[in-house]
C-alpha cells in the first residue's frame, strides 16, 4: 500500500475495529498533559498480536497513527498525546469513540540518542541493526528502555550491541506481551 494511504484506505484492506473506552490521566508523574486508555479485551483479541502493534486510527474523528502497548494482561493500552486530545475535544474522564486498524507496513521506530551513539561506535552491531526489520528494532528499543534504572539501560545498550555484533537479530527472552514479566509492562496507574 502506498505511504499516502488514508485511514479509510487502510480500514478497507485490514478491517476496522470500532470501540469506546474511557480516557484516564496517569497518577504519576504528576501534571502530565497526556491521557491514556485501555482497550477492551474483546477489541485487543481482534488484533494480530498481544505485543506492541502499530495502528492507524481515529479518535472522535481525528486521525492518528500510534503503537499500542501490551498491558501485561493480554490486552493493550494507548497513550493519547495532548495535541490529539485537544483536536478531538476530549479530556480525562470522557468515554471516547475510536476506530483502529493494524498498519500494513510497520513504521521505523525512533531510535534513542544513547542507542544511536552506541550503534555508531560499533560497526558490526550497526550492520545487523540496519539489516533487521522495524519490528525487531522496535523490540530492541523497547527492551532497552523498559528498564527502570539508568544503570539498567546502560547495561542493556551494551548487551544489545554485543548481541547485535554477534549477529543476533532479536532481543532474546524478551516477553513482548508483558504477560510473563510481571510488572514491567502495562498502562500507568490512573489518577482518581
Amino acid at each position: 500500500m502506498a505511504t499516502s494511504a488514508t485511514f479509510s484506505d487502510m480500514a478497507k484492506s485490514t478491517g476496522t475495529i470500532k470501540f469506546k473506552a474511557k480516557l484516564s490521566r496517569p497518577a504519576a508523574p504528576k501534571g502530565v498533559a497526556w491521557t491514556f486508555l485501555v482497550l477492551p479485551a474483546a477489541v485487543s483479541a481482534k488484533l494480530p498480536t498481544r505485543s506492541m502493534v502499530t495502528v492507524d486510527g481515529s479518535l472522535e474523528g481525528q486521525s492518528f497513527q500510534a503503537t499500542l502497548e501490551p498491558d501485561g494482561q493480554g490486552s493493550h493500552w494507548l497513550k493519547i498525546e495532548q495535541a490529539l486530545s485537544e483536536k478531538a475535544g476530549v479530556a480525562a474522564g470522557d468515554t471516547v469513540a475510536l476506530e483502529v486498524a493494524p498498519v500494513a507496513v510497520e513504521p521505523e521506530p525512533k531510535v534513542p540518542d544513547d542507542l544511536r551513539n552506541a550503534l555508531a561506535a560499533n560497526a558490526e552491531a550497526k550492520a545487523t541493526w540496519d539489516d533487521i526489520t522495524p519490528v525487531a528494532r522496535r523490540d530492541w528499543i523497547h527492551w532497552i528502555t523498559s528498564g527502570k534504572k539508568a544503570e539498567t539501560r546502560v547495561k542493556r545498550i551494551d548487551v544489545a550491541c554485543d548481541k547485535l555484533a554477534c549477529g543476533n537479530r532479536r532481543a532474546c527472552c524478551f516477553d513482548r506481551s508483558g504477560m510473563y514479566s510481571k510488572g514491567n509492562m502495562g498502562p500507568p496507574e490512573a489518577a482518581e
